[in-house]
């Protein structure tokens, strides 16, 4: 699977001219933080103090020409107010507070870190400016799980502005929920939207030569996935010629995530659908939606930018106050479902509909945390739903990728149903591997998207 690039963070110790408060613990906690940040799961450039305008000023300077995506803005020690709409002038990108604590041991306020972070808060709120803010100790197991979740909802936001889906066609009869808007995902979300043909796409599938196909054929054979009745090795070529054609879509077009028309046209003109293609390229990372999905695609990309992976597409099939079934002709990656070679394992098999291959009939494996994700538009603005889940042994079997997940205590599967039907969310769900729904409300923060 592809691997997301460590967050490059810039660090700003922010001072005042004329020091107050305990400097020594100031320095301590400095000095703590340092320490963290060398050991800490980002590349952190030098922290730089700042003290004035002047000093501002050229620390932003310096992470910016260092390629910092992110800039983490302490005040060991309170510092001057004046410094945040400045701030806010010099840095157009994201921005995490972090306020460090008081000295614990002594009867006086020594810092009063947290008051001077929530004015800079405040400040860059009534400027329009996203931020994000944690509080805690660099040794607080809690506050690093924080800052390490800030720092990838920043970074996310940052990445996904300027990437780049493609459409294979347009979305699938009937699914205009699924239609996209390239003008308002440009300015919302700095996601760039190309279009390309079904008939350019069939012609490049029909491109490869035998010898690339079927050495491609045997890689699928050497992942030893067990025929269903009806499919065999000689199903393999067509299969690949899917994948390899969108592969080489996201080469030669600079894609980060990928949406294809996949019926009706496709299963008739080459005689297969094109779902283990689509499972192959998931697996690897790359974000590949169907029925021109182009809003799931995005999701796909949000969910690996964020460190889950692309999860894969799914309808909600139904429900009743806890769990959710989940169910799609068969697109999830194998590391989702139940292992290879057992009783509801991966399988090739025939579409239950349009009998013919190539999907990946499984369910998903039991026991799993998972995230059950969407951003879509509506009404003039796009927004987003994020929801922790757990998968648990569905309850009868279904053909294509079946899994039903149990939902938290807090959460109504027949009212949120509810809601989401009422915000217009359209009927395909991401579901991601791992809980992930509190960095997806971060990145909503950052993207300026309605988060419910």
């Amino acid at each position: 699977m592809r691997e997301t690039p460590p967050v490059r963070a810039g660090v700003l110790f922010v001072g005042r001219r004329r020091p107050g408060f305990d400097q020594e613990w100031g320095r301590e906690v400095a000095r703590r933080v340092r320490s963290y940040l060398e050991e800490g799961p980002l590349e952190a450039f030098p922290p730089a103090t700042v003290t004035d305008d002047a000093s501002l000023r050229r620390g932003v300077a310096r992470c910016r020409e260092a390629g910092c995506e992110v800039l983490l803005v302490l005040q060991p020690t309170m510092g001057d107010g004046r410094l945040a709409p400045l701030l806010a002038r010099l840095w157009d990108g994201p921005v995490v507070l972090w306020a460090t604590p008081e000295r614990p041991e002594v009867p006086a306020v020594s810092s009063n870190s947290l008051v001077g972070t929530h004015l800079f808060a405040s400040t860059l709120r009534q400027l329009g400016r996203p931020f994000e803010v944690v509080y805690g100790d660099p040794a607080d197991g809690r506050l690093r799980r924080d800052l390490e979740e800030a720092l990838r909802a920043c970074s996310a936001a940052r990445r996904l502005r300027g990437s780049k889906v493609g459409l294979v066609g347009h979305h699938a009869p009937g699914f205009v929920d699924l239609h996209p808007d390239p003008f308002l995902m440009s300015r919302s979300l700095g996601v760039e939207m190309v279009q390309l043909g079904l008939h350019e796409f069939v012609e490049l599938a029909r491109s490869f030569g035998e010898e690339e196909v079927l050495r491609d054929a045997g890689r699928v054979l050497g992942m030893g996935l067990p025929f269903a009745q009806g499919v065999g090795e000689g199903d393999l070529p067509t299969s690949s010629r899917y994948y390899l054609a969108m592969r080489r879509l996201f080469e030669e077009e600079g894609l980060d995530a990928l949406a294809l028309r996949c019926w009706p046209e496709l299963p008739d003109v080459l005689g297969q659908w094109a779902y283990l293609a689509m499972v192959r390229l998931l697996e690897e990372g790359l974000p590949v939606a169907m029925e021109g999905d182009v809003d799931g695609a995005v999701c796909g990309r949000v969910g690996a930018l964020v460190g889950a992976g692309p999860g894969y597409l799914s309808d909600w099939l139904e429900h009743d106050a806890r769990t959710i079934t989940l169910w799609h002709p068969g697109n999830a990656p194998l590391s989702m479902c139940e292992p290879v070679g057992g009783g509801r394992g991966p399988r090739l098999a025939r579409h239950f509909n349009v009998p013919r291959p190539m999907v990946v009939d499984a369910d998903l494996r039991a026991g799993e945390p998972v995230t059950l994700f969407r951003l879509w538009r509506c009404d003039g603005r796009y927004m987003l739903v994020a929801r922790d889940a757990r998968t648990v042994p569905p309850r009868r079997p279904l053909p294509g990728t079946n899994g039903l997940v149990e939902l938290p205590e807090h959460l109504d599967g027949y009212r949120w149903f509810e809601e989401l039907c009422h915000a217009g969310m359209p009927h395909h769900l991401t579901v991601l591997p791992g809980h992930n729904a509190s960095v997806l409300r971060r990145l909503a923060r950052q993207l300026g998207v309605r988060a419910l």
